[in-house]
């Protein structure tokens, strides 16, 4: 996730590139990154602090405590932290960074790195109008980005966090059930694809609602409706949301 938004960052040219650093433990994924994406690396704290004022911390949550004493001594308050660690609360933040410190807690997800995320943010009581605005403008380089309160955050990881991967799930079962029914695995991989993309695109672009948009393509006694009968049988809705409020509760876990 760290990367992806790197990658859409630069991309959309929010930031220079001689303007940006990277803080990484491993020697050989520091001059990749450095290589790739022509920024400056450093595995050490004191020095990403002293060049950065916004510190983004892209690292996974079971480590974010440890990440956080690392940084505790260089953070402070000229400095605006950006969290993106699923799970993680701002309280948690606030008592491993120390002191009064400007958190801003986003969960994204990895459609950034193609300019296409889906961003949702919440900032402490120390935050600023300006840091919210900066923040905002990061995410929204690299896909759509909206303002939510931090309680409502565990339902962001739920839904858009982890939803990428339960579209490539059902894109994936979709190619098999083309390959089925006698498509080589190649063509229904290009029309899965195009299918939900222009699905998706179609959806944006006409702001109709989904019910609206489904019931164009089900006609009577047709196809696409011996289709849907099929997945409402198996209970697709049901076990969609079920999977969206396990993830929701995991990211609540995460964070305790």
């Amino acid at each position: 996730m760290g990367e992806a938004l790197l990658r859409g960052m630069l991309e959309a040219g929010l930031v220079d590139r001689d303007r940006v650093m990277v803080a990484e433990p491993f020697a050989d994924r520091r001059e990749w990154l450095r290589s790739t994406y022509g920024v400056a690396v450093t595995d050490r704290e004191s020095e990403l602090c002293e060049k950065a004022k916004i510190l983004i911390l892209a690292v996974k949550p079971q480590v974010m405590s440890r990440v956080l004493a690392g940084y505790r001594r260089y953070v402070g308050a000229g400095h605006l932290v950006i969290s993106i660690a699923a799970g993680v609360p701002i309280a948690a933040l606030e008592k491993g960074l120390g002191g009064e410190k400007r958190i801003v807690r986003v969960m994204p997800n990895t459609p950034a790195l193609v300019l296409a995320g889906a961003s949702a943010l919440s900032g402490n009581s120390r935050v600023s109008g300006e840091d919210m605005a900066a923040a905002e403008q990061i995410f929204s380089a690299v896909g759509t980005c909206v303002r939510l309160p931090e309680s409502l955050l565990d339902a962001v990881t739920g839904l858009s966090g982890s939803g990428p991967g339960y579209v490539f799930t059902f894109m994936e079962a979709m190619v098999d059930g083309g390959v089925l029914a006698g498509l080589p695995r190649p063509v229904a991989e290009q029309l899965v694809l195009q299918t939900v993309y222009g699905s998706a695109r179609l959806a944006m672009e006409t702001g109709e609602p989904l019910a609206v948009l489904r019931g164009r393509v089900t006609s009577p006694g047709g196809t696409t409706i011996t289709g849907i009968q099929v997945l409402e049988e198996a209970g697709l809705r049901g076990t969609v949301m079920t999977a969206i409020e396990a993830a929701t509760d995991r990211s609540r876990d995460l964070g305790s």
